[in-house]
């Protein structure tokens, strides 16, 4: 089914709890339900077929220069490389620790080099990698960043190549709330590193983080050079925001839109039982949200930072949970199912990758 949210002015909302399985539900007193396509001036997805099946927990998803792709099994360490309806193995991320929330996440192809960076928690910390990508295979790992916060849940995990070639992070607290805070924490952050693991230049105060303030980011992504993040929220409200070098974004003291002085709100907020969101993409002016507890695929169109129209809900229920969104070499989106992940109801072939359509 298609769902569409209509969300009044004051509650353009709907959201996703303390970790990716949540409160109870909270019902949403603005939403209805289509079965149809969207309505005139709105996008329109299709699932076009499935790309792959059969992948344990995937959770990080990035393609190579030749337009297969790589994804990461949480829970395995394992990387596979999808090419041909096939995911076959590349090689294992090691030091892999897996929990109900932590374990080998975020991955990003170096667009300069032969090089895959990976996100992934170990039994004290979260940490990257940098690995050799040669002749379909993963060798040399190397640490290039450690001591981020690591926990049962609140990993983080996302990473994103910017346009301007420094990579990009998202971290959680840890499941330790003044972490976000801290400014001594990489807890709670968005970083921006380089790829030997140093400050980025123009970060500020010299810091390897860029905002602060943060829960649980899951889910970066640009449009130019303005970068989105999906947060997960506690109890209330899960977030879009717009990242602002050298912002606050309020957590633990906001949740959502609280309008606090000296801290950004959110440009969207979602009620529990709608999101509980992951990866994100953009394409065709529009931020595509995967939703773990919603089990829908969002879509808000943005610009220069802004949420510019009403967000809409597609394929409800149908797939089970959603945790990545990435835009593929054909324009096309690939987005991962996470059913075998233990908060989700496993289906006949999960996880899968499916290829939609944007219209």
């Amino acid at each position: 089914m298609v769902g569409r949210v209509v969300a009044t002015v004051a509650a353009l909302a709907f959201v996703a709890g303390c970790s990716e399985g949540g409160a109870a539900p909270t019902p949403s007193p603005t939403s209805s339900g289509t079965t149809g396509a969207a309505s005139v001036g709105q996008v329109k997805l299709t699932v076009a077929s499935t790309v792959v099946s059969g992948v344990q927990v995937p959770w990080g998803l990035a393609f190579l220069p030749d337009k297969s792709a790589l994804v990461a099994e949480r829970d395995s360490g394992k990387v596979k490389r999808v090419v041909d309806g096939k995911a076959t193995e590349v090689g294992t991320v090691e030091g892999v620790d897996a929990s109900s929330e932590g374990g080998l996440l975020g991955l990003a192809v170096d667009p300069k080099a032969a090089y895959v960076y990976a996100y992934f928690s170990t039994s004290s910390d979260n940490r990257i990698a940098r690995l050799s990508y040669q002749d379909g295979r993963l060798s040399g790992q190397t640490t290039i960043l450690e001591g981020i916060p690591q926990a049962a849940i609140h990993n983080g995990g996302r990473l994103r190549f910017g346009p301007d070639g420094f990579l990009y992070v998202g971290t959680g607290d840890g499941g330790d709330r003044p972490n976000s805070q801290n400014d001594d924490s990489l807890g709670g952050k968005v970083l921006r590193i380089t790829t030997e693991g140093k400050a980025a230049p123009g970060n500020p105060g010299n810091r390897l983080w860029i905002t602060k303030g943060h829960r649980n980011v899951q889910g970066l992504a640009f449009d130019g050079s303005q970068l989105y993040a999906a947060e997960f929220g506690q109890n209330t409200w899960d977030e879009l925001n717009a990242i602002t070098p050298g912002s606050n974004y309020g957590w633990p003291a906001a949740e959502g839109i609280e309008g606090l002085d000296g801290m950004v709100d959110p440009i969207a907020q979602w009620k529990t039982s709608e999101a509980s969101p992951s990866g994100v993409a953009f394409a065709k002016g529009h931020i595509f949200m995967a939703s773990l507890r919603g089990e829908r695929l969002w879509a808000i169109p943005v610009a220069g930072g802004k949420r510019v129209g009403e967000p809409q809900a597609f394929f409800e229920g149908e797939y089970g949970r959603l945790r990545t969104v990435e835009v593929a070499p054909d324009g096309s989106l690939w987005v991962t199912t996470s059913n075998t992940d233990g908060r989700g109801e496993s289906r006949e072939g999960d996880d899968r990758i499916l290829r939609v359509t944007i219209g």
